[in-house]
């Protein structure tokens, strides 16, 4: 981790709990997504898909190896990340919790019955161009199985777009 030598250890923990007040007052995936592209580099956000979409293959039980497989993860990323679902601070738990929860509540119907613009894009049919278009030019052909990654809730990521 990097360490601020002008902060203190109180400053570094309040601007850490500033940065997790921003996020939890975003309002809907779009606003995280815009806000995320907008403080993380491609690296990073990847870096982060990366380990969201191990969480569930972890929680069913499926092997490193299989894991591996599936998600182009590297294994030793796999165990770092199996670590912290067993016996981390419980945020990989809450997360996977409500994302169960929300696929569970029925979607609320927007006025005239019709899908917006953003559901069609973001839906699990929408946007199949998924992580690898933000690294091998936008058409979603990447050569490793990394491909397949997921946002953890079923749909693609899409990590694409500006960064500063």
């Amino acid at each position: 981790m990097k360490t601020h030598r002008t902060l203190s250890p109180r400053q570094e923990a309040l601007a850490e709990r500033n940065l997790c007040v921003a996020i939890a007052a975003l309002r809907t995936p779009d606003e995280v997504r815009a806000f995320f592209r907008d403080l993380c580099t491609p690296a990073e956000i990847q870096a982060m898909a990366d380990r969201w979409a191990v969480v569930d293959h972890l929680k069913r039980g499926l092997p490193y190896r299989e894991i591996h497989r599936l998600t182009g993860v590297s294994v030793t990323t796999i165990g770092r990340v199996a670590r912290f679902v067993g016996r981390g601070n419980g945020g990989y738990e809450v997360a996977a919790q409500r994302v169960e929860e929300a696929k569970r509540e029925p979607e609320p119907r927007r006025a005239g019955g019709g899908r917006s613009a953003t559901d069609s894009r973001d839906g699990a049919e929408g946007n199949r161009k998924g992580i690898a278009g933000s690294r091998d030019g936008g058409d979603g052909s990447r050569k490793a199985a990394a491909g397949n990654r997921t946002a953890g809730d079923g749909t693609r990521a899409d990590v694409g777009g500006r960064h500063g």
